[in-house]
């Protein structure tokens, strides 16, 4: 058996590659669909619960105007305003997320609230933004990307996104209960895409609101980055052996659509990321001494490596240093000490 598609116009939509529509899934429940301007991804699902007199929004948006624009449209079509919003729920302190929360905010008063692990601007944790560029540029030659793309791949991020992001008023914690008028949500800390993202459960109905933490057509992306500590496959793949435990009728995810049968989906993404260490594995043994750059380059992904713009390779080396810091911890490899870094079969001489 396999999951099901529950969200049956939002899987149209994705297929003809359009928006999908304002959808009132339950009773005081609605999905309101945020474009996010030039990216793959599309949009982003935001829900809107109905509280007391009031809204509470899990997720926000991209900062971008069009976006402002749907989420206001959103908001009317379930005959609320964006005056209306009491509390912004934030899965995960990423843009597309986190971005419109603090617009908000300004409009409405409402509090943001995020776990306390994504709670500082990820900008913020490298101090000025000329500190940001140079870890970034180390981090990136570091694991092999040549110079001049590294410093272009800097060049193509947007430094406002990591700076300019709204601070949560309230703290979120594993397994606390958010106090709200007319409904019953619990947090259920799902680290791995980031270090605090964050699923929220609604045991009433059954309904998990699962963020970027589980999808229905693609995984998400587990990478060590710069600013990247500990091990975020681990705890990812931890996160979802986690969730088995919840009774959960139907899956709310923040992109693609709604689905049932979480059990089903656990099981395929636990299976990919099996199958994508074997394939790391097996890349490093082929080519003993090779960077993480250029193990990525030679991976199999959904596209070939030349079409990849600068950000998208990015990701794709974050993805790469994230199963070999796992297979780093079996001891099933090794790296050198060197610069750039290289990585072996464990027990090879390293450089």
């Amino acid at each position: 058996m396999t999951f099901e598609i529950s969200g049956i116009a939002q899987w149209q939509a994705w297929q003809d590659g359009v928006l999908p529509p304002v959808e009132r899934v339950r009773d005081g429940l609605w999905s309101l669909p945020v474009p996010i301007p030039d990216n793959p991804l599309r949009y982003v699902l935001v829900y809107a619960l109905e509280s007391g007199d009031g809204v509470v929004l899990i997720d926000a948006g991209w900062p971008a105007e069009a976006s402002w624009r749907a989420l206001g449209d959103g908001l009317a079509a379930m005959g609320a305003t964006v005056e209306n919003v009491k509390a912004v729920l934030v899965t995960h302190n990423h843009a597309d997320h986190l971005g419109l929360a603090g617009r908000v905010r300004e409009a409405s008063g409402a509090y943001v609230a995020l776990h306390a692990l994504d709670a500082t601007p990820l900008g913020l944790h490298f101090g000025t933004r000329e500190e940001w560029r140079d870890v970034l540029l180390c981090h990136l030659t570091l694991n092999g990307v040549p110079d001049t793309e590294a410093a272009t791949t800097v060049d193509a991020m947007n430094a406002d996104l990591l700076f300019g992001a709204a601070r949560p008023d309230v703290l979120l914690r594993d397994e606390e209960r958010i106090k709200l008028p007319d409904l019953d949500l619990r947090v259920v800390w799902t680290p791995g895409h980031s270090p605090g993202h964050s699923c929220f459960y609604e045991p009433d109905r059954r309904l998990l609101f699962s963020g970027d933490h589980v999808l229905p057509r693609i995984t998400p992306a587990v990478g060590v980055y710069a600013q990247t500590a500990g091990d975020p496959l681990a705890d990812f793949l931890l996160s979802l052996d986690r969730l088995e435990r919840f009774d959960v009728d139907e899956v709310l995810p923040a992109h693609e659509y709604r689905f049932r049968r979480l059990d089903e989906r656990l099981v395929q993404m636990a299976r990919h990321h099996t199958e994508r260490l074997a394939e790391t594995l097996a890349a490093v043994r082929a080519a003993p001494g090779a960077t993480g750059w250029e193990l990525a380059a030679g991976l199999e992904w959904s596209r070939p490596w030349a079409s990849f713009a600068v950000q998208q390779r990015r990701f794709a080396l974050g993805e790469t240093l994230a199963h070999l810091r796992l297979l780093a911890a079996r001891r099933e490899v090794t790296e050198s000490g060197s610069e750039p870094v290289r990585w072996y079969p464990a027990g090879s001489v390293t450089g």
